[in-house]
Formats: structure tokens, C-alpha cells, sequence
């Protein structure tokens, strides 16, 4: 099946800047994430798509061979020819190969630096340690550097030698009819170099298992899907450099309070007598009670405003959030038969008085008067 435009994967225009992108795949992410989509192929395949098109359009590069050839900057296929087609298309060539066969593609002849895995790690953090930063620590299986022999893979005392296939060059020219092309030795595997006396420790891998531990450093205000990136902490490679590592954060679920980017969000059971007569209500913040007044008059589902009792922006350390309180009205259980009688009188109290007591009722029954009488004419 043909890919989708990676511009329409993440629902974005061609004109789009760093951060519109940035935003897109974040809400595509957070969406579609397999965590928050278990056993769902669909969300998963989402997903991956639209990581594929972020990875693509966010590399100032890879969007400008994109933009150029299409998909087929990334399929082999050809896009242009002649003049700066041509030099584009063979850095593209490199591109795409260099980092499996271990460098150099059309260009000819340069050797790339091998590079590990990036790793990720998933950290759960409650609402208060998200929106006042905390520090943590964590610990990580990877693969790094053998001490015993340095991360060479060869016995102390050796050395890894000369591959005899490539010369030392961790490539080899195939040759296919008008075609010439470069591979990664199949010998040494792009290395350049055999070993001959392997180390016993890692057994000429140059790599071991570790359980590395790691503080980290989480900033306040960080919010469901952030990450922290922590460079060369990822997986280890023989002979280059190590990945980095992902720390990606997920917020536990709050008794109290939801959260909407740097709003918070609280919902506030409150009696009739309350709502009706008004007066002043203890809420709850993050930086402890707060009092509330109520208007008489008062009706169930009021949002009130309290400002600057939100969370903090990531990136703007001077700026908080909002804490939005939903009044609601508790209908009241386990009445007495005395209750009962007390509010079937109040209530018929109410109806003498008519839309001086309830507007909003008496609009809504003459909405409906007025709908039948439509119906019957």
C-alpha cells in the first residue's frame, strides 16, 4: 500500500515550522502511544507512521530530500537528474545506507562513526512531582564498553588486524552490470578490522550487559508525553559512540485534580442551601487551601476561576496556570420522611413565585409550549 504524505500524516500544511510540527506529532503521539493502546494494531501502526513522518520533516535535511524527491528520497527510488540533482541524490544515497553499511554511499569513500541504539524509559510521576520537579533514580540495562579490553573485542595484549577483504576500508565494490555498489564487508561486517584473539570477556563483542544507574533531574511543570533526553547514555557500540536515552513521562491518575496542559481542573460537590444562599467554600491547591465565595443565586455546573493556582510551564519557568472549580449541587440521600415533606413544601413554595424563582425553568417550558404548538399548526 502507497505511503500517505508525511505533511498529511501529521495534518499539518508544507509551510509548517519546527514547533507546528513538534505539536502535531505530540497530539498524533499521545493519541495513538501502544501504552495507551494496548493490543490495538491499528493505533500502533498510526503510531509508527507518524513517528516515520515527524523523524522525517523534523531533520532540516531528510524535509529537504523529502520535499524534492518525495518517498522515494527514502525508497531508493531516483527523483532528478542532473546538476544539483544529481549531488543531492548521491548524499541522499549515503544517507540511507551509511549507517548499515557503516558509510560511505555514492559519495565515495567516507567512513561513518558507528553509533549505538537510543533507549527509552518510561517514568510514572504523580501530579505534584510533575508540577514541582523532582529527581530520580532509575536504572537501566544496556550494553556498553568492556572494561577488560577497552571496548576493542580483542584479548589484552592484541590488537583487532586489518580486514584482508576490505583493506581495512569496511567496504566492498559489487559490481552489476552498469552499476557499481558499495556494501559493508561481509568479513568484518563494515568494522574494517578482524579479531583474531577475542577478548574472553566479551567475547570479542567489545560490549557487556550493565544495569547502569542514572539520577535524573525531572523539571518542574512537565507534563503526559514529555521527554527528557540524556546523551550517550543509550545502548554502547564497539567502536563508536553510545545512543542516547528517552526518559518518557506519564502522570498517574489524581484523586482531586485533571490536568490540561498548565490548567487544573477540580470538580466541587456542594449543598443546595449553599448554591442558593451563597457563601464561602473551602477548596483545595497544590499549595494548600484555598476559600472560595459563592454568589447567591448560584447554579450547579459554575466554573470558577482561580488564578495562578495552576501548574507551571515547562518552558516558561514565569509562567502558571489556572485552577478551574466546577461547583455541583449534591442531591441529598437517605432522606427522613420530615425532609421529604419539608422540600415537597418548599418546592410548591417555589412555584407560587414562578419565573421569579426559576427563569431558567419557566424559559425552557415555554420553549417547549412554543415547539408543540409549532407541531399541532
Amino acid at each position: 500500500m502507497a505511503k500517505r504524505d508525511y505533511y498529511e500524516v501529521l495534518g499539518v500544511s508544507k509551510s509548517a515550522d519546527a514547533a507546528e510540527l513538534k505539536k502535531a506529532y505530540r497530539r498524533m503521539a499521545m493519541k495513538f502511544h501502544p501504552d495507551r493502546n494496548p493490543d490495538d494494531k491499528e493505533a500502533e501502526a498510526k503510531f509508527k507512521e507518524a513517528k516515520e513522518a515527524h523523524d522525517v520533516l523534523s531533520d532540516t535535511s531528510k524535509r529537504s530530500n523529502y520535499d524534492q524527491f518525495g518517498h522515494a528520497a527514502f525508497d531508493g527510488g531516483m527523483g532528478a537528474g542532473g546538476g544539483a540533482g544529481e549531488a543531492g541524490f548521491g548524499d541522499m544515497f549515503g544517507d540511507m545506507f551509511g549507517d548499515i553499511f557503516g558509510g560511505g554511499g555514492a559519495g565515495g569513500g567516507r567512513q561513518r562513526q558507528r553509533r549505538g541504539s537510543d533507549l527509552r524509559y518510561n517514568l510514572e510521576l504523580s501530579l505534584e512531582e510533575a508540577v514541582r520537579g523532582t529527581e530520580v533514580n532509575i536504572t537501566i540495562p544496556r550494553m556498553t564498553g568492556c572494561d577488560t579490553c577497552d571496548g576493542s573485542g580483542a584479548r589484552k595484549g592484541s590488537k583487532p588486524k586489518q580486514c584482508g577483504t576490505c583493506h581495512g576500508q569496511g567496504q566492498v565494490r559489487i559490481q552489476q552490470g552498469f552499476f557499481s555498489v558499495q556494501q559493508a564487508c561481509p568479513h568484518c561486517h563494515g568494522k574494517g578490522t578482524v579479531i583474531s584473539d577475542p577478548c574472553g570477556t566479551c567475547h570479542g563483542k567489545g560490549l557487556t550487559k550493565e544495569n547502569k544507574k542514572l539520577s535524573v533531574k525531572i523539571p518542574a511543570g512537565v507534563d503526559e508525553g514529555d521527554q527528557i533526553r540524556l546523551t550517550g547514555e543509550g545502548e554502547g557500540v564497539s567502536g563508536g559512540v553510545s545512543g542516547d536515552l528517552y526518559v518518557s513521562v506519564s502522570l498517574k491518575k489524581h484523586s482531586i485534580f485533571t490536568r490540561e496542559g498548565v490548567d487544573l481542573h477540580c470538580s466541587v460537590p456542594v449543598s443546595y442551601s449553599t448554591l442558593a444562599l451563597g457563601g464561602d467554600l473551602e477548596v483545595p491547591t497544590l499549595d494548600g487551601r484555598a476559600k472560595l465565595k459563592i454568589p447567591s443565586g448560584t447554579q450547579s455546573g459554575k466554573m470558577f476561576r482561580l488564578k495562578g493556582k495552576g501548574t507551571k510551564n515547562v518552558r516558561n519557568a514565569g509562567f502558571t496556570g489556572d485552577l478551574y472549580c466546577e461547583v455541583n449541587v449534591e442531591t441529598p440521600l437517605n432522606l427522613t420522611k420530615r425532609q421529604k415533606e419539608l422540600i415537597k413544601e418548599f418546592d410548591e413554595s417555589l412555584v407560587e413565585g414562578g419565573s421569579k424563582h426559576s427563569p431558567e425553568g419557566s424559559s425552557w417550558s415555554n420553549k417547549i409550549k412554543s415547539f408543540f404548538d409549532d407541531i399541532v399548526t
